[in-house]
């Protein structure tokens, strides 16, 4: 089961997803809130958080989670803070009860990570694309529009045909075509470059 805790939340924090099972991660751990009570609602432990990547809003909560859990954290870039493992592109990560692909998605943050699970279509987008054909900043450091058009033509290319929802860093998760979604973020991007 895969739970947002951030639903509800005031505040720029990204979305937390709890995604429990054989392996129970939380997928970043957003900022400003008490998401270890809110972990706590639903699990009595964590095994790891996977972040997609390392922007304060995805990570402020880090220490809290790292402290009342005892897990160690994963992401692309082992020489970020609270980084405590590298996630290569193509590597295979256990969420919950699934295992989920690691794709190297630069240009909203040079360490960002989308994580794609074949057997029931599920993707972690993080701040890649939004609902809508939303699409992430380029005007923070290390962003660059041509390298994240990039990032997304190879997410379409990778979950083309076999897509059943997706779930984003800030907004809504897209449960109805989300294809169509990450189409619409591709020409936006495109447009504006």
């Amino acid at each position: 089961m895969i739970r947002n805790l951030a639903a509800g939340q005031a505040g720029m924090t990204s979305n937390v997803f709890l995604v429990d099972g054989e392996r129970t991660v939380l997928v970043d751990v957003g900022t400003g809130f008490n998401v270890v009570d809110l972990a706590r609602d639903h699990v009595d432990d964590v095994d790891a958080v996977v972040l997609t990547h390392t922007h304060p809003d995805h990570v402020g909560n880090l220490d809290a989670v790292t402290d009342a859990f005892g897990v160690d954290v994963w992401g692309f870039d082992p020489d970020q803070k609270g980084v405590d493992h590298a996630i290569d592109d193509g590597d295979t990560v256990q969420l919950g009860d699934h295992k989920y692909e690691a794709l190297h998605t630069p240009g909203h943050k040079n360490d960002h990570l989308c994580l794609y699970a074949p057997a029931n279509g599920v993707l972690f987008a993080g701040d890649l694309v939004f609902a809508n054909g939303g699409f992430g900043r380029t005007d923070l450091p290390e962003g660059d529009r041509p390298t994240l058009i990039e990032s997304i033509e190879r997410l379409y290319d990778r979950v083309e045909g076999n897509l059943t929802e997706v779930h984003v860093g800030h907004g809504p998760s897209i449960e109805t075509n989300p294809l169509q979604d990450i189409e619409l973020a591709l020409q936006a991007a495109r447009m504006g470059a």
